[in-house]
């Protein structure tokens, strides 16, 4: 250890006012003006004090300043709240189907959860079957990692193949009720295609599986893989170094997974899906929050809007 003094490197930037201002109002606005954007670091991102300095912001009087911090307050405080519904309903169901997985069922192997059909368990197309020339801004989507949250399907499609294309890897086709899960990116983010999902296909970078659904539930089986300790202590015990950076066909085919009667999946999956959609009230509130306050300051912040006495 070297007897020369030494000081840390420094990533934070403190500011003293020269008056009397709204700590609040002002950290908003600093905030607002997306001190990002002025980033010119080729590797680790930084932020040059100089530059930052000359960034013009408005100066309301500091009345202003605080009725301005005070309506931004509120929305953070509804936002906070809303997060606390959130957690408080996703540790009530990850404690709810823990001790459902504890009801000592029957465990099988995923294959045998496999619906009798041709391709019940598909990834693809590889190679030669789909150049990239292929994809198009429009025709039948190409769903890929971007499109499988955990336990959230995202219906938002950037890649597509035409109607030709569609029919020689019709093999890949989508399903209502598949069970997808990643197996490049982020692996092992699984989520159930909802009813509304169209015609689309499915890409090399997730594994999609359609389910007997008179014996299973895709919903259960998609928070299983997403969260149950069991079934990811199974995933990254196939991984070398027990970390996932993929998942081949032959894991999730001998994926052993508790079997209820199917009297009980459907009692499971009903309680499953109440909590999911609680959680997608709370989450659908939380972004028209977010949503709003992200309106609020960019006309207080700017001017366009004044908050009156």
């Amino acid at each position: 250890m070297s007897p020369d003094p030494f000081w840390p490197i420094d990533t934070t930037y403190f500011v003293k006012a020269r008056q009397n201002l709204d700590w609040d109002w002002l950290a908003a606005t600093l905030h607002h003006a997306r001190l990002n954007e002025l980033n010119e670091a080729t590797g680790v991102p930084g932020l040059n004090r100089d530059k930052a300095y000359l960034q013009p912001i408005l100066l309301p009087p500091l009345d202003e300043q605080r009725r301005i911090a005070e309506v931004l307050r509120s929305v953070d405080e509804a936002i906070a709240a809303n997060e606390t519904l959130l957690d408080g309903v996703r540790s009530v169901k990850q404690g709810t189907m823990e001790e459902v997985l504890s009801g000592g069922f029957t465990e099988v192997r995923l294959e045998t959860l496999l619906a009798e059909t041709r391709y019940p368990m598909r990834s693809g197309p590889f190679g030669s079957a789909l150049l990239k020339s292929e994809l198009h801004p429009e025709g039948v989507p190409f769903l890929g990692i971007d499109n499988v949250h955990v336990e959230r399907f995202v219906p938002v499609y950037r890649r597509f193949v035409s109607e030709e294309k569609y029919r020689e890897l019709s093999r890949y086709t989508v399903y209502p009720g598949d069970v997808m899960v990643t197996i490049m990116g982020t692996v092992g983010r699984c989520c159930v295609v909802p009813p509304n999902v169209g015609t689309a296909i499915s890409s090399k970078h997730v594994w999609t599986l359609t389910i007997d659904q008179s014996r299973y539930s895709p919903a259960w089986l998609a928070w299983q893989i997403n969260h149950s300790r069991p079934v990811l202590e199974q995933l990254r015990g196939s991984a070398q170094g027990g970390i996932m950076s993929a998942i081949s066909s032959g894991t999730l085919r001998d994926l052993m997974v508790p079997l209820p009667s199917p009297t009980e999946v459907r009692e499971i999956e009903d309680l499953l899906l109440s909590f999911n959609a609680q959680i997608a009230v709370l989450e659908a509130e939380r972004d028209q929050a977010n949503t709003l306050k992200a309106a609020l300051m960019s006309d207080l912040l700017s001017g366009r809007v004044r908050v009156p006495a």
